[in-house]
């Protein structure tokens, strides 16, 4: 076996990567915010949150390489480096950073060639959306809200993925910040300014209320509002930088800007 052997899983990206190329035996311990692949959550002991680890059990798993993803889990990869265990915290934030984690990843286990074809049929698909996007009447503007209190615009591989399926994020700018606390929208009415046609929520670990957005002090002027056009894409499919976002999360989106386009058609 190449590679490392005994792997602990911080959150759920390399948890998906490792089960579809073939390699979920060398997995020890997930994250417990792992909703897929499901069976893992079945198969797997859960021996960490996202800003919290359970170090006693991981060590009593006698991992030999941990994966873990931004500044966010500094400190505990800070405790396992102190306990010799080799830790690689990733940092991508953009669709091409997913592409090449996947292609890492499987080099470090021995599965390079499967990573790669993977990878590159990741990319092939990504293409046939934006290439089918191109059908959609105009372009909508969407609100991409992942947090609601207090409101938090979305990441760049969100941004991306949302023109990849046709439309525009209003907030560009704040899409860069690879930080939520730098996306936090200090001024709600921003929104109202921007005036989207489309508002998705993915509001992490809780049910999106269209209802409450709706509600909002002037949020009645805005045509996504107006309209009815409030949608959930559900976070576990687009809030983790990893192939959950570039298969079944982009494709959520892609439904919505089809159904926005055809109620407009009709």
């Amino acid at each position: 076996m190449i590679g490392p052997r005994r792997i602990v899983c911080l959150t759920e990206e390399p948890t998906e990567t490792l089960y579809a190329l073939g390699e979920q035996d060398r997995i020890v311990g997930i994250s417990g915010f792992t909703v897929r692949p499901p069976r893992a959550r079945k198969e797997k002991p859960k021996v960490s949150a996202f800003t919290s680890a359970k170090i006693g059990e991981i060590l009593k798993l006698c991992p030999d390489f941990a994966i873990g993803f931004s500044d966010i889990q500094a400190d505990i990869a800070a405790e396992l480096v102190r306990h010799g265990i080799e830790v690689w915290i990733s940092n991508h934030r953009s669709v091409d950073g997913i592409l090449d984690y996947v292609r890492r990843l499987g080099a470090m286990v021995g599965a390079g060639d499967r990573a790669n074809a993977w990878a590159d049929e990741l990319r092939c698909g990504l293409d046939a959306i934006e290439s089918a996007s191109t059908a959609l009447p105009r372009r909508p503007r969407v609100y991409f809200e992942e947090w609601d209190e207090p409101p938090i615009t979305g990441i760049a591989w969100v941004a991306e993925l949302v023109r990849i399926a046709g439309g525009d994020d209003i907030f560009p700018e704040r899409a860069a910040e690879p930080l939520a606390k730098q996306r936090i929208l200090e001024d709600p009415d921003e929104v109202i300014r921007r005036a989207p046609d489309i508002v998705i929520g993915s509001w992490c670990g809780k049910k999106f209320r269209p209802e409450k957005v709706a509600a909002r002090p002037g949020w009645n002027a805005i045509p996504a509002v107006r309209d009815g056009e409030l949608h959930e894409v559900k976070s576990p499919l687009i809030l983790q930088p990893g192939p959950a976002a570039l298969t079944d999360g982009v494709r959520a989106i892609e439904a919505i800007m089809r159904g926005w386009a055809a109620r407009r058609a009709g």
